[in-house]
């Protein structure tokens, strides 16, 4: 539209090869006319156009040189730490500094700190989101312990009252889970350690589940720093038989690997903890179940409302 926009300013004032409309003695009316827009518009194109060549007709924005009453930077100051260190929105903002609510949502706009979900919690700092270009330049790993479930149910069947013991006897799964950055494309094993030969085994399945999905390379692993995979042989190994390249999150930064730790979330509410099992096994037979519609079905915000699968290989945009 803006080139379109562009076009036209050129050609209120260039005519036919070799002629120049206006410049060949036309009505300023006429030309407008032709071109389908008002006089002061092309009387504005021709101004700038002589007082600055072409460059006058490229598009740019209208807000002005200087804002005389724009608020000062010292108060926007006292906005921002408002919004950051206690988490208050513009109309508790507004009173503690005498400004308009509009003002307040106005300058924390302008920073981007409007939402609290731009925000990290504890820090109060603006979350920096990133995305990799490509399906497998970039896939993260984590594993989320779970509670195994006992023979007949938990407490989430029989109630608190008829489990009184709270000591936990039956042991934990580790949920191994593997997200493509790009595409979000996710793969879960449910294993009962997260010993380093099972983490190597894991990415090992990852990748050949990946590659049938269209995902034929894997370029870099993202982890934490769990003991696996900083100071085993196995998964270094793992890694150099997929030509693949590890990368560890920064200590007590568990955001740098968000993708997956907000996939962990969603496979306990959609999955773990989406209905009451009755036994282990059921639970964990239910995961594959979960994962297909993850990835074929479920819509994601960040993908623009479609699935997974979507960007990872369907040229015939058939992922349903």
């Amino acid at each position: 539209m803006r080139a379109g926009r562009a076009r036209r300013r050129r050609e209120a004032h260039q005519g036919p090869p070799g002629e120049q409309r206006v410049r060949s003695a036309r009505p300023v009316a006429h030309v407008a006319a032709e071109m389908g827009i008002s006089r002061p518009t092309a009387h504005k194109w021709l101004r700038r156009w002589r007082r600055q060549g072409e460059a006058g007709l490229h598009d740019r924005p209208s807000r002005p040189h200087t804002t005389p009453h724009r608020t000062p930077p010292a108060v926007e100051d006292q906005v921002r730490w408002l919004r950051q260190d206690r988490k208050l929105g513009p109309a508790r903002i507004a009173p503690i500094l005498g400004l308009p609510a509009s003002t307040v949502h106005r300058v924390l706009a302008r920073h981007g700190l409007n939402r609290l979900a731009f925000l990290d919690q504890p820090t109060g700092q603006v979350i920096r989101r990133y995305e990799r270009s490509r399906p497998g330049e970039l896939v993260h790993v984590d594993v989320k312990k779970l509670g195994r479930i006992p023979d007949g149910g938990g407490w989430r069947i029989h109630g608190r009252a008829a489990c009184p013991d709270c000591r936990r006897t039956t042991g934990f799964d580790y949920i191994h889970s593997a997200v493509d950055d790009h595409s979000r494309l996710a793969y879960s094993e449910v294993h009962r350690d997260e010993k380093a030969a099972t983490c190597a085994a894991f990415l090992q399945r990852a990748a050949a589940f990946f590659a049938a999905c269209g995902i034929l390379r894997i370029e870099r692993v993202l982890t934490d720093n769990a003991w696996p995979y900083r100071k085993s042989f196995a998964w270094r190994q793992a890694l150099a038989d997929l030509g693949a390249a590890g990368k560890l999150t920064r200590i007590y930064r568990p955001q740098t690997n968000g993708k997956v730790e907000r996939f962990n979330r969603t496979l306990l509410d959609e999955w773990a903890y989406q209905r009451p099992y009755t036994s282990n096994d059921e639970r964990t037979a239910a995961l594959d179940t979960f994962l297909h519609s993850y990835n074929h079905h479920r819509c994601h915000t960040a993908l623009g409302g479609k699935p997974p699968i979507s960007r990872v290989n369907n040229p015939a945009g058939q992922y349903i």
